[in-house]
Formats: structure tokens, sequence, C-alpha cells
């Protein structure tokens, strides 16, 4: 069974930092690319970054760069996503997508058959 399990999540202060991880199993992670999504309430999922099957490729939504840092231990069937100066407008609940897909659709949520459940991020004061 095809399983993506988020964790990492939480309320932190704005300029904290968090990682957040994504577990794999079911597939053959390896040959997958993966994304991190985030979605506020009543607003539609909006890529944050990708990841290619080795991890030598990375691509980064504008508003995180410099910020979030995504990565990947195949050996462990994890990715994960560092952030870093955390601010309000991060705040959301993060999910991380995997699939057989190209660099130019990690950032299109339709393009990724398998998703987690997701994980609660909240910067607050």
């Amino acid at each position: 069974q095809v399983q993506l399990v988020e964790s990492g999540g939480g309320l932190v202060q704005p300029g904290a930092s968090l990682r957040l991880s994504c577990v794999a199993s079911g597939f053959t992670f390896a040959a997958y690319a993966v994304g991190w999504f985030r979605q506020a309430p009543g607003k539609d999922r909006e890529f944050v970054a990708g990841i290619s099957r080795k991890g030598e490729d990375t691509y980064y939504e504008d508003s995180v760069k410099g910020r979030f840092t995504i990565s990947r231990d195949n050996a462990k069937n994890t990715v994960y996503l560092q952030m870093s100066g955390l601010k309000s407008e991060d705040t959301g609940a993060y999910y991380c997508g995997a699939d057989y897909i190209s660099p130019e659709s990690w950032s299109r949520a339709d393009e990724y058959d398998y998703w987690g459940q997701g994980t609660q991020v909240t910067v607050s004061s």
C-alpha cells in the first residue's frame, strides 16, 4: 500500500525554524520526484519546493528561496523540508506529493498521484 506520512509541523514564532519529514512506503521511492506543497484555509494548494529522484536537482517557489531547503535520503525513504526564517504567511498545512514526473511538472499539484495527509505549520507571535 502506497503511503506518505508527513511530520514535524507545529506552532512557532516568526523567525523560527522547523524541519518537516515525509516518509514513504509501498513503492519504489527512489524512482519518484517529490514535491512539498502548502495550503492555507480557503486557498488552493501551492507549490513550495521540489526535488529530483536522486536529489541532485531542486526547485523552489520564489517566496521561500534562501529560507527553505529540500533534501532527501533514499536509503530512509524520506524527504525533508528545512524551513528557517519562518513568516506568518508560511502558515498552512504542508503536504508532500510523489510521482514519476519531469521537473517541468513539479509545481503542478494535479500531476501528483501520491499524497500524504499533511502536517500543520502555524507561524504566529
